[in-house]
């Protein structure tokens, strides 16, 4: 009998968040598109002008234009830099390792603010503060561990008797990586960099404290000009925000098509096949 009342408490609690999250998007969605809204449960009538005038009067143009990219330079990045890192730390046991890995873990645990302001005050102190190039390496803090603990179960995965072997036949380095490693890596490439792009294009701590009037990304944008002076058509706003929640669901429809979801579960003592 308890196990069903927990049950049931759990499928109430599900049900209603789902309920709770589909009554702000719709409120959302159905308040870009009215022309008018006031004490009425529906719009009288709908219109599309709201869309034009926040990507006109908040330069959605180019703030999308930069969103893009930071999310590809970082993706990018922090790839690059994680790839070595990751099959150093799956292949080599030395003395601090688990220290390593501890430290690689923190910006993931520890709030960004913590470290955001005093990375935010060194960035200004250079040239590049509240620059894209700002922003885009204040994302590689978070982005290059997340790929790191993303691409290392990868490399564990690949039986170090397929290099052994390739190193036998003769096989460069360059062609152990290129014939073996590369192409058994890529789907752990994929979902890091699945992961990455979604939470940058979402990351508004960091972005929000390095970022100037020409590197803001589409969610700092969306919160400047919700809480910025002056006044602005709440329909507008929310427009802002339906176009922003469509760059995620798209960014996300796309990521899936490439990255299956159980690409991202691994069974470290599973052998090769």
């Amino acid at each position: 009998m308890r196990g069903k009342l927990w049950s049931l408490a759990l499928y109430l609690f599900v049900l209603g968040f789902i309920l709770n999250l589909l009554g702000i998007v719709t409120h959302v969605t159905v308040s870009a598109f009215a022309k008018r809204w006031f004490g009425t449960p529906l719009p009288p009538s709908f219109t599309t002008d709201w869309f034009v005038y926040a990507w006109t009067n908040f330069d959605l143009g180019r703030v999308l234009g930069v969103t893009v990219i930071v999310a590809l330079s970082v993706v990018v990045l922090a790839l690059l830099l994680a790839y070595p890192a990751a099959y150093i730390l799956a292949r080599r046991n030395f003395r601090g390792k688990t220290l390593l890995l501890l430290l690689y873990f923190l910006p993931l645990v520890i709030p960004q603010m913590t470290y955001g302001i005093s990375l935010a005050t060194t960035l200004y102190g250079w040239p590049i503060g509240g620059t894209v190039v700002a922003v885009i390496l204040a994302n590689l803090v978070p982005m290059v561990p997340l790929a790191i603990f993303v691409l290392i179960p990868f490399f564990e995965q690949i039986s170090l008797n397929l290099e052994w072997g390739a190193q036998t036949l003769g096989a460069s380095r360059l062609q152990i990586f290129r014939r073996i490693l590369l192409p058994l890596t890529v789907p752990g490439m994929l979902t890091a960099g699945v992961l990455i792009l979604v939470n940058t294009v979402s990351n508004f701590e960091l972005t929000f404290l390095v970022s100037g009037s020409g590197s803001q990304t589409l969610v700092v944008a969306l919160f400047y000009n919700v809480f910025a002076g002056g006044v602005r058509p709440v329909y507008s706003v929310d427009a802002m925000a339906l176009m922003y929640m469509a760059t995620v669901l798209v960014i996300l429809l796309v990521a899936l098509h490439f990255v299956r979801p159980t690409q991202m579960v691994f069974r470290l003592d599973q052998p090769m096949r």
